[in-house]
């Protein structure tokens, strides 16, 4: 096992805090960390993809799960995949997709670990249909406090706790998903431009009334620098794993034999010169403006591979560079349905702030996942990220936050860097019992992390 002393931050590159980095490669390895741990306590890391400090603990131990990365075991007759908890998704993907499998839910980047994924209860374009993870895992081997290994289960309140509880329960160290079956390895994609907002809202409605909407992929990029009769205007995407038949011959012959499909390239990004900051206004708003205007008006039947409909951004280096050397703050909230004016209000704002905001994705949630600290909840969420050195963004996201609240919605804890314990307190009613629980089960408050300190979690 190596031991180092590292600044860490999040994929967001703000705040950094030092710690004792441990790279277990062991669950025996990791089981030492937690019982030698010192005051301040430890905490999980994966791949480093959660945008604010939730992975990591200043003066304390940092537990780097990127050691335990094996594929124990897939049975194709149950359809489940049993995997430590360091193994990414993308790595899955790459095993799965030529055995005619695919992840029962895919979030926006592949390069995020398994245990990540549970502990942040990641969602995908099709919640509507497939909730998030949590929905999907049959059981998760769970490290906790004591140093002992337990397996936890669905239907329990230490499994509702864990998933979306932030690593602050135990460190996940393995887990069993129930996985999806797909005829091939690519993405039949329908593309649609929206005029403004309210066009935005309609065109997602209307997929979800379709015949097998709620179970398809549908996302939109928003444009926050529009104003006036356009503001809130972008383009829709709607996926589907596609059938063989929509195959040519020999591809559909390709895809029969013994398969070789594969989790797929992506498309290649320009080098950008990031370092000093790419994204001001006025090349945020020139990019946003290319990318509308590039897009097609209406498009159906176009095939991708996964990796390119998925996970595109997984291509650009140093994407988390662009919003210059300051770093950048990801604001993700939801709101309800019968809540859109409130939607409204937000996206009219971020407009009026002429926020360089290029990356907005707007999506539909639908049921809400049992953890109690999970995100999302049946309604609109939207998702931007801002450049960390613009002046006044805390106070501005403050506002933000107040509007957000007063409509009954909430901001997602796994993606946050700035949010009020006051604030997230209101937002989430449960979390007086996963203080509960973990003050029973981790009296020690052996735990922690910068984000449940500064939240009082």
């Amino acid at each position: 096992m190596s031991v180092d002393t590292v600044s860490l931050t999040g994929w967001g590159r703000t705040a950094p805090t030092t710690a004792v980095r441990f790279r277990p490669r062991t669950y025996e390895e990791a089981a030492a960390v937690v019982r030698g741990r010192g005051p301040r306590g430890a905490i999980a890391r994966g791949l480093g993809r959660a945008p604010g400090d939730a992975a990591q603990n200043a003066g304390g131990s940092v537990l780097d799960m990127t050691g335990l990365d094996r594929v124990r075991a897939l049975d194709q007759g149950a359809g489940t995949v049993r995997c430590d908890a360091g193994v990414s998704l993308e790595q899955l993907l790459r095993i799965l997709l030529p055995r005619g499998w695919f992840l029962p839910v895919v979030p926006g980047t592949g390069r995020i670990t398994v245990g990540g994924a549970i502990a942040s209860d990641v969602h995908g374009r099709d919640h509507p249909g497939a909730g998030s993870l949590a929905r999907h895992v049959d059981a998760l081997e769970l490290l906790t406090a004591d140093g002992e290994v337990r397996t936890v289960t669905p239907g329990t309140a230490l499994f509702d706790a864990t998933t979306g509880g932030l690593g602050l329960t135990g460190v996940i160290l393995s887990a069993t998903l129930r996985l999806k079956r797909v005829a091939t390895p690519l993405i039949s994609v329908s593309t649609e431009r929206a005029t403004d907002l309210d066009d935005l809202l309609a065109r997602f409605t209307a997929v979800g009334d379709r015949p097998g909407g709620p179970q398809s992929y549908a996302s939109a990029w928003i444009d926050l620098l529009a104003r006036g009769r356009a503001t809130g205007r972008g383009v829709l995407t709607q996926g589907e794993h596609a059938p063989l038949s929509v195959l040519p011959a020999h591809a559909q012959r390709t895809m029969c034999a013994p398969r070789t499909a594969e989790y797929g390239r992506r498309d290649p990004w320009p080098a950008l010169p990031a370092p000093g900051g790419l994204l001001g206004r006025t090349s945020a708003a020139l990019l946003n403006e290319i990318r509308y205007r590039g897009a097609p008006r209406s498009r159906t039947g176009e095939l991708r591979t996964a990796a390119a409909f998925f996970h595109p951004l997984d291509a650009l280096p140093d994407a988390n560079r662009l919003h210059g050397r300051a770093g950048l703050v990801r604001y993700r909230f939801t709101v309800g349905y019968g809540q859109e004016e409130a939607l409204h209000r937000v996206v009219r704002r971020i407009s009026a702030r002429r926020c360089p905001a290029f990356g907005a994705t707007l999506q539909r949630f639908g049921a809400p996942s049992p953890g109690w600290l999970s995100f999302p909840a049946p309604g609109w969420t939207l998702a931007l990220d801002l450049p960390a050195a613009l002046p006044g963004l805390a106070r501005f996201l403050d506002g933000l936050d107040a509007e957000v609240a007063a409509a009954g919605g909430r901001v997602c804890l796994a993606q946050d860097s700035r949010t009020r314990p006051e604030t997230a307190a209101a937002m989430y009613p449960r979390l007086g019992a996963f203080r509960e629980l973990r003050a029973e089960l981790d009296p020690t408050d052996a735990f922690r992390s910068d984000l449940a300190r500064r939240l009082g979690l």
